[in-house]
């Protein structure tokens, strides 16, 4: 992967990220769905831009599961994004005030949760990115608790679809907005960046002929081709 690369990413919005990987021919765009963004509370700017820092959550009844040596939040790489999987089922949060206080001393740039976080108030404060499928009043016990870090996690979307899961790996990179969450395989961070780059040149001359007065159907013919 290369560092050059990975930083153009943090110029690119979700939305163009996606459409670079859908024409790659990666069917869910790199999406992570149903995910908000809840701090800072929109609107806002705010983009995230770093490798994933993954964790694993389970219930707390999987006495089967591991259990890491440290918390997880100790262990958080300066310029990560950290990406928590929770079970779908859960009300519970699984990250809050604490937290964030933890990760933000440590470097991190922010939190994607699939699951739930607590303590909005304080991330605000702390003017630290949560981007989560929702908040809850409830913590982590005696409901969840971390299983793994910085291994694989297949996040799988909400309710009866066919939206394909997405597998999250320790350094893939994650860019995070309001408009939401999306993940790029480290392998492909370059094409990705070039597609990207080309899809928001064309939109922009789009976007010039419509203001102009042409009709959407001329200027997508005139520019994308179709």
């Amino acid at each position: 992967m290369s560092t050059a690369s990975a930083s153009k990413l943090a110029d690119c919005s979700t939305c163009e990220i996606s459409d670079a990987l859908i024409k790659l021919g990666i069917l869910h765009g790199g999406h992570i769905p149903d995910i908000h963004m809840y701090s800072p509370p929109p609107p806002s700017n705010t983009r995230i831009s770093g490798p994933a820092y993954t964790v694993q959550m389970v219930l707390a009844s999987d006495t089967s599961a591991p259990k890491p040596a440290h918390h997880f939040v100790d262990t958080v790489p300066n310029g990560s994004v950290v990406v928590i999987n929770a079970p779908p089922q859960v009300k519970n949060a699984v990250w809050g005030g604490l937290m964030t206080a933890g990760a933000q001393v440590r470097g991190a740039l922010g939190v994607v949760i699939s699951g739930r976080c607590r303590d909005l108030a304080e991330h605000r404060s702390a003017n630290f990115p949560v981007f989560a499928k929702g908040h809850s009043t409830l913590g982590q016990s005696p409901f969840t608790r971390p299983s793994a870090v910085n291994v694989p996690v297949t996040i799988i979307p909400e309710g009866s679809t066919d939206f394909p899961a997405v597998e999250v790996k320790p350094g893939d990179w994650i860019v995070a907005d309001e408009d939401g969450v999306v993940s790029v395989p480290q392998d492909i961070i370059a094409k990705v960046v070039e597609l990207a780059a080309k899809g928001r040149e064309i939109d922009e001359k789009c976007m010039q002929d419509i203001r102009a007065g042409s009709g959407v159907q001329a200027a997508f013919k005139k520019h994308r081709g179709k």
